[in-house]
């Protein structure tokens, strides 16, 4: 027998005597905890889904630990820009065993059944015998092919190409550089 529990934001699967690690509960350790966030029981092969719990389902807890996590290093680096950060972090974590689940089984929702709409039986009558008699003695007359003479064919428009300007260069100026004086240059 297992269940899916909604923890602190997080979907775990347990089962009864399981161990499990969840974020920093704020319950003090030793005592007992219960989830009602129950998604999904199974149980025997028979499974339970919630819309989105399922009622009255419970899963108990006990608290062992609050303990943290190992560290995680968050490193950056941005290639030939001299760009290096490094951090780090420990996450805090509370250490949850599983006592017991208690599910009880929703029955089913009954859909209730369409109304069978009857389809009116609609009968198809045959054609008088003259009628018939008549489309069969005439002969289908074929009609000879006619070309009809295709009309000569569109010119694409031209497309007009729109002349590039052609900007002149100027020849670079070369401005004089004043000297400094020995005045100056102190």
């Amino acid at each position: 027998m297992y269940a899916i529990v909604e923890i602190a934001g997080q979907q775990f699967k347990v089962e009864e005597g399981k161990k499990i690690f969840v974020h920093r509960l704020e319950v003090e350790e030793g005592n007992q905890i219960e989830f009602d966030q129950v998604l999904l029981i199974e149980d025997d092969g028979k499974i339970t889904i919630g819309e989105p719990t399922i009622k009255d389902a419970v899963v108990e807890g006990k608290i062992l630990d609050h303990v943290r996590g190992d560290k995680v290093i968050v490193f950056k680096k941005k290639r030939k820009k001299g760009y290096r950060i490094k951090n780090g972090h420990r996450q805090n974590f509370t250490q949850v065993e599983i006592i017991s689940i208690n599910g009880k089984a929703i029955p089913k929702k009954t859909t209730p059944k369409k109304e069978e709409v009857k389809v009116a039986e609609v009968k198809v009558t045959e054609e008088p015998a003259k009628e018939k008699k008549a489309a069969e003695k005439k002969p289908a007359v074929k009609k000879p092919a006619v070309k009809k003479e295709e009309a000569p064919a569109k010119k694409a428009s031209e497309k007009k190409v729109a002349k590039k300007k052609v900007a002149e260069k100027k020849p670079a100026v070369k401005k004089p550089v004043a000297k400094k004086t020995a005045k100056e240059k102190e």
